[in-house]
């Protein structure tokens, strides 16, 4: 069923005055909201269907749990295909079925670039992580493989627990 909802209220960019005051606006100078065009209020439609299933989606045929901000795509003549990034059928994560084992980003980024992005917890905290900037500026970055070894080697079932604190060496 689909609903829709009317209404008015405050405009919260110049707080319901009309006037917004903003940065450049300062020593009593104001400029009118271009929000609210200086009414002070908004009239906001929220349109929406009720949920009774989740829908199968066109064209999907593998997914990933996340992406942490790799652009490049499918590409044949770089040698880059469905299976280069990572992930699952997009069937068996419609049945439910968890994310495998080494079904990361792993061609791409390290593991604690991968768990700032799925989940914190899990993230290492290894001496070799240089723990501030670009994780591709990391001395080891190019040698990721290494990390990924070695994250498998001390998680169980990926589900990796590292006590705050506690550094581990490569």
């Amino acid at each position: 069923m689909h609903h829709k909802i009317e209404f008015d209220c405050k405009c919260e960019a110049c707080k319901g005055t009309g006037i917004y005051v903003g940065f450049a606006e300062r020593d009593g100078f104001g400029v009118v909201c271009g929000a609210c065009k200086g009414t002070g209020k908004l009239h906001k439609i929220i349109e929406y269907d009720d949920f009774t299933n989740r829908g199968k989606r066109k064209g999907v045929k593998k997914i990933i749990r996340a992406n942490p901000g790799i652009t490049v795509g499918i590409n044949p003549v770089l040698g880059l295909t469905l299976e280069s990034f990572g992930g699952m059928d997009y069937l068996d994560w419609l049945k439910g079925k968890p994310f495998p084992k080494k079904s990361e980003m792993r061609n791409f980024i390290c593991p604690a670039w991968w768990c700032q992005n799925v989940d914190y917890k899990k993230k290492p905290e290894w001496d070799c992580c240089p723990g501030f900037g670009a994780f591709s500026d990391c001395p080891q970055f190019a040698n990721k493989r290494t990390c990924w070894e070695r994250f498998d080697r001390i998680s169980v079932n990926n589900k990796q627990k590292i006590p705050k604190g506690r550094k581990m060496l490569i």
